[in-house]
């Protein structure tokens, strides 16, 4: 295979990853209304997952009163700043190899 199919199928691949993280980051955000839900097996895992990620954040992120602002902050950095570095990173490989 070419070089440059091949860093396709891994730009591709990263992204759907990203997307399938950012979905379930949200999803476990939501599961915060029902705090029984994460006390299940699929909330726990989750819970493995996302709270790394979220944790990052909520250490430089204070609560206001009795919201927690940092999953919207960790969900921008994720969908913006991550996917599109990745993205320009992509665009300057394959420019590169042309």
């Amino acid at each position: 295979m070419e070089l440059a199919v091949i860093i396709t199928l891994l730009f591709k691949l990263l992204m759907n990853v990203l997307d399938i993280y950012m979905i379930l980051l949200i999803i476990y955000i939501l599961m915060s209304w029902v705090p029984a839900s994460r006390e299940t097996t699929f909330g726990r895992f989750l819970g493995r997952i996302t709270e790394p990620y979220l944790g990052f954040f909520r250490k430089f992120i204070p609560p206001l009163g009795m919201i927690d602002i940092s999953p919207i902050v960790a969900i921008f950095v994720l969908n913006y700043l991550i996917r599109r570095g990745v993205g320009e990173v992509y665009y300057l490989i394959i420019a590169s190899l042309t």
